[in-house]
């Protein structure tokens, strides 16, 4: 029995969810968001909350249900708070900053480097060593947050680099005499 696919999906007041054959759709103040099932699971819709049940016994219907159940909890987040990744820079001379839609990050290469995030998210540089990536898709937060980050990734001598605000850096001892 999943843990997580037995809990229902509250709605918050201002959110509606429809469900037509394995595709749920939920809209709230953020956005639209939708989200195909597999046939190994049943969405219903009753009550301001969203059910996810198994068609079967098998294997598959029970992976199916606890990430299906994610993803529909995923989808009322979404547009409700949104999602949010926030990357902070090391490093002398490393900075960032928005030019219109792009972001233009000084990363101590021989040349700037210019990151235009795609549809549906938001990128900002409040201060020169700081990044923030916003958005109702989870996945693509967290890809565009990705991308930026292996530009410089943080070294483990210093520090320096492009890391996530609460990542920790494993530091290692540099070399002895």
């Amino acid at each position: 029995m999943s843990r997580i696919g037995k809990q229902p999906v509250e709605l918050p007041s201002g959110v509606t969810a429809t469900v037509s054959g394995q595709t749920i759709e939920v809209k709230g103040p953020k956005g639209t968001r939708s989200f195909t099932a597999t046939d190994d699971v049943a969405l219903v819709v009753e009550d301001n909350v969203v059910k996810v049940q198994p068609r079967g016994k098998s294997k598959r219907a029970r992976q199916q249900w606890g990430m299906s159940r994610t993803m529909v909890q995923n989808l009322v987040t979404g547009v409700t708070q949104g999602f949010k990744k926030e990357l902070e820079i090391n490093g002398v001379g490393y900075r960032a900053q928005m030019q219109g839609n792009k972001l233009k990050l000084n990363l101590g290469l021989s040349h700037d480097v210019e990151y235009e995030a795609p549809a549906g998210v938001t990128v900002s540089a409040p201060k020169q060593t700081e990044i923030v990536v916003e958005g109702i898709d989870q996945q693509l937060v967290g890809q565009v947050a990705a991308e930026i980050r292996a530009w410089r990734k943080p070294e483990p001598y210093k520090g320096k680099g492009i890391k996530y605000k609460d990542e920790y850096i494993f530091r290692k001892e540099g070399k002895k005499k």
